[in-house]
C-alpha cells in the first residue's frame, strides 16, 4: 500500500488520531498547486492532504490548477486519492446534509486543461472512463461510513459545472434530464487526471444546498456554511474511519487503460 491523499477543504486535516508531520511545497512541471502538501499520518496510514482552494480558499473552482495538483500527489507517492465537495442536490433522495458516495459523472465544464497528453507524446492516448472512480475507494468509503455509523447514499451522477455562479434552474432541469444527481464545480477534469497518471481516485461529496429550482427559498451562503458546518464533521467521521481501510487495499487497475508505456513516456517528459 503505498500513500493515501485527500483532497478538500483545509479543515480536514481536523481528524481524531492524525499526527502532522510537516508541510511541503511541491513544484511541478505545471505550475503551482493550490497550496502546500500536508504530511501526517493516521491510525497506522501515511496521508497527505491538500487544499483544492488554498489555504485561504481564495482559489475559485474554474481557476484551480488540476493538473497541478494531481501531479503534485502523484509525485510524492500518493497512490489512493479520496475526493471531498460540497454540491447542490438535484434528485429527490439528494436533500440539504445528505452524504453520498458517486459512481458516476458528467462533464460540463469548460476551458480547464483537462489532460496530461496535450499532444508530442509517442502516441495518442486514449483512457477508459466508462467508470470514473475507482471501486474499491467507493467500497472502504462506504464501509468507512459504516463504522462511523454515518449515513450515505451509495451511487450518485455528479454532474461538475463551471463556476463561480450557481447554475440557472434551465441548467439543473437539463442536468436532471441528463442523470444528474448532484452538481458541483471540481469534479472534473479531476478525477479525469487521477485516471490519466493512475490514480485510485473517488469522492464522497456533501449536499450542502438544493440546486436552482429545487427549494422555494433562495440560495444564501449563510446556508449553505450551516450545513457545511455540521456536514463535514460527519465527513471526518468517514474519513477518519476510511483511512485506515485503505492500509491494505493494493492500488488497482485505475490506469492500466492509460498503458504502462503511456505513463513511462509522460513521466520521462514531465520531470
Amino acid at each position: 500500500m503505498g500513500v493515501v491523499g485527500i483532497i478538500g477543504g483545509s479543515g480536514l486535516t481536523r481528524l481524531n488520531n492524525l499526527q502532522i508531520r510537516n508541510r511541503r511545497v511541491v513544484r511541478t512541471p505545471f505550475g503551482e498547486a493550490s497550496g502546500p502538501l500536508t504530511f501526517g499520518d493516521l491510525g497506522g496510514q501515511e496521508v497527505v492532504f491538500l487544499a483544492r482552494h488554498g489555504y485561504g480558499h481564495t482559489i475559485p473552482p474554474h481557476r484551480v490548477n488540476y493538473r497541478a495538483n494531481i501531479w503534485a500527489l502523484h509525485h510524492v507517492g500518493v497512490t489512493h486519492v479520496i475526493a471531498v465537495a460540497a454540491v447542490g442536490g438535484i434528485s429527490a433522495a439528494m436533500q440539504s446534509g445528505v452524504i453520498c458516495v458517486p459512481d458516476q459523472l458528467i462533464d460540463y465544464t469548460s476551458g480547464r486543461p483537462g489532460t496530461f497528453f496535450e499532444g508530442g507524446e509517442s502516441m495518442v492516448v486514449h483512457i477508459d472512463f466508462s467508470e470514473p472512480y475507482c471501486g474499491r475507494i467507493r467500497e472502504r468509503l462506504l464501509e468507512g461510513a459504516k463504522v462511523s455509523d454515518v449515513g450515505v447514499i451509495d451511487g450518485a451522477t455528479y454532474a461538475a459545472t463551471q463556476g463561480p455562479r450557481l447554475e440557472t434552474i434551465a441548467e439543473i432541469r437539463r442536468i436532471e434530464k441528463d442523470g444528474g444527481d448532484i452538481v458541483g464545480m471540481t469534479g472534473a477534469p479531476e478525477a479525469v487526471l487521477a485516471r490519466e497518471i493512475g490514480l485510485c481516485y473517488a469522492p464522497v461529496s456533501l449536499v450542502v444546498n438544493p440546486a436552482a429550482g429545487k427549494s422555494s427559498e433562495p440560495i444564501t451562503m449563510e446556508a449553505i456554511d450551516a450545513v457545511m458546518h455540521e456536514g463535514m464533521e460527519r465527513v471526518r467521521a468517514i474519513l477518519a474511519s476510511t483511512v485506515p481501510l485503505l492500509a491494505d487495499c493494493p492500488q488497482c487497475d485505475c490506469g492500466v487503460s492509460v498503458g504502462p508505456e503511456a505513463l513511462k513516456h509522460l513521466h520521462s517528459r514531465r520531470k
